[in-house]
């Protein structure tokens, strides 16, 4: 499957093997799903923010001999928690869901995967977590054992994914500290904000005075993951539009007239506007 590079091929932080081709084709699907050619390294969309954001040209042309790329429907299983991780991916674009199922039958929203995020475990044989489709999800996928070989010998790729995961870590510890300690209304003007940085994010946009999104998940969603009923949701943000703090422009898309306005209400506008900024740099 590994074949060495002539000398000379590769230089400075290169990786020092190459992929042929015979392996891409021969790896097994990751679930039902399109399989597509996609963008080129060059043209993704995800590009500055993705688990490849560091790599050099000769790494980006390493990653394209292994990469594939695939589509789910909403609602449709990217990954079910105890089977054995073929793949690791990037969200390239949509919004996956990852959920726990419950002994007594409940099922529990830990996270979303927003476009540019990181899907599996290196070095892990199997899923903690079922993950699904939210919207149509677009992954560009790496067969993992493949992307383990390469991780250990590029040091761009390890470097990025050390960042995103204390990015992760960084934002889980923030996030239990708005379950623990914030009302109703806190949380789901956090939660909006959290949207919203994602999307400037992946922009690459500051977040101006006033701001539009559309808001990728459901209410009963929102709901699950913030451990509130839906009608408390439903009430939470009627009475945020009512006090024009928020504006609905249709089923799903919100309109922020004045960012400091909904940052006050999170409980916590230091920490979210140190947040905001840092999505912007």
């Amino acid at each position: 499957m590994w074949s060495r590079c002539p000398p000379g091929a590769l230089s400075g932080r290169s990786c020092a093997v190459v992929m042929t081709m015979e392996s891409v084709r021969d790896l097994p699907p990751l679930r039902k799903s399109t399989v597509w050619s996609g963008p080129s390294c060059g043209t993704c969309p995800i590009r500055s923010n993705a688990v490849c954001s560091l790599c050099n040209r000769e790494e980006f042309e390493l990653l394209e001999q292994i990469k594939s790329y695939r589509t789910f429907r909403p609602g449709e299983k990217i990954a079910t928690a105890g089977h054995s991780i073929e793949y690791v991916a990037s969200v390239v674009s949509g919004i996956a869901v990852i959920r726990q199922d419950h002994p007594d039958g409940r099922r529990s929203i830990l996270g979303f995967l927003f476009p540019s995020d990181f899907l599996g475990r290196p070095g892990r044989e199997q899923y903690p977590f079922d993950i699904d489709a939210n919207s149509e999800v677009c992954l560009c996928c790496f067969r993992r054992k493949d992307f383990d070989a390469i991780l250990r010998r590029c040091l761009s790729i390890n470097r990025r994914l050390l960042e995103m995961t204390l990015d992760e870590l960084d934002a889980a510890r923030m996030w239990m500290s708005v379950l623990g300690r914030t009302n109703s209304r806190e949380r789901i003007s956090s939660l909006l904000i959290l949207i919203l940085e994602h999307q400037s994010r992946l922009n690459r946009t500051p977040v101006g005075e006033a701001a539009d999104f559309s808001l990728p998940i459901t209410r009963e969603e929102a709901a699950d993951f913030l451990g509130l009923t839906l009608e408390t949701v439903s009430r939470r943000l009627s009475d945020l539009k009512s006090e024009g703090i928020i504006e609905f422009g249709g089923v799903r898309r919100i309109h922020i007239p004045c960012l400091e306005s909904l940052l006050s209400e999170t409980g916590d506008p230091a920490v979210w506007r140190d947040r905001l900024s840092r999505a912007n740099a």
